[in-house]
């Protein structure tokens, strides 16, 4: 399979530019990366995808090829109006929206505060330590990984975070080499600004239940197998919204890894919507 056109740009928004890449045409798919990532985090996927879709990725505030211009602190609401911007700028007033880890606190928040911009969300692997039934242990974790990445640095805490949460080193060795290189240079800032705020985030149930936005919770076959934290908290949400959860071929980030077969199980979730 061939490379796919991608069409790269800034947008400004509430005093910061925010990088995007565009590939396909068609219905608009936004791709929301997690803490660490970027739009890079999903090169290979966007590529298949874009004969089907108008994919649209970006690096979020603070990460990358985008600003952050302080002071500022990191605000989740924020990050939901970046991404509505993002789809404004390219003559888009809503979309699919998949968003991954801290992406999908994000695409959670974009369907309660910015639904007019939401066709479908797939919120795959949300570390919401607040609906955890073991969230006391969660938060003294993550807690402990903030404090890791003030004594000892980023990488230390990282891997000490993709250890707990079963994130394989191979997924991490398939990241693009251009990507791997931006995002060893996230990880303070993932460490330091976002991780608690995501891990804190409480989503609005009743809201995301009569928002009217199709809503699928979704994890990796191997997170859910391994009892993975991520796996649990997408379970306990779809229960709790009373909403489809859809699964995914391998772990955390196999979007990655294996592209191909990730991207059909995305595309097959996509269509079921229509």
């Amino acid at each position: 399979m061939g490379e796919a056109a991608v069409k790269t740009g800034c947008v400004t928004t509430e005093g910061d530019e925010l990088y995007y890449e565009v590939r396909g045409q068609g219905q608009p798919l936004l791709m929301i990366a997690g803490g660490g990532g970027d739009a890079g985090f999903f090169t290979r996927a966007a590529e298949i995808l874009a004969a089907d879709y108008k994919v649209i990725t970006y690096d979020r505030r603070g990460n990358s090829r985008s600003t952050r211009n302080p002071p500022q602190n990191f605000d989740i609401r924020q990050q939901s109006r970046d991404a509505v911007a993002v789809l404004h700028h390219l003559d888009e007033r809503s979309a699919y929206v998949f968003g991954s880890s801290g992406g999908a606190v994000i695409a959670l928040d974009m369907a309660a505060t910015q639904p007019q911009a939401v066709r479908a969300a797939i919120v795959h692997e949300p570390p919401l330590v607040r609906i955890h039934p073991h969230h006391r242990g969660w938060h003294q974790f993550f807690a402990g990984i903030y404090w890791f990445g003030y004594t000892f640095g980023a990488p230390f805490a990282m891997m000490a975070f993709a250890s707990q949460m079963g994130i394989p080193s191979s997924g991490y060795r398939s990241v693009p080499p251009d990507a791997a290189d931006r995002m060893s240079k996230n990880h303070d800032f993932f460490i330091k600004n976002e991780m608690l705020p995501f891990t804190n985030y409480q989503p609005d149930i009743q809201r995301l239940k009569t928002s009217g936005i199709p809503l699928f919770m979704a994890a990796g076959q191997i997170t859910l197998k391994k009892k993975k934290f991520y796996g649990e908290t997408a379970s306990i949400l779809a229960s709790q919204l009373r909403c489809n959860l859809v699964t995914f071929p391998g772990h955390h980030i196999s979007y990655i890894e294996h592209a191909e077969d990730w991207s059909a199980a995305l595309r097959g979730i996509l269509r079921s919507v229509r």
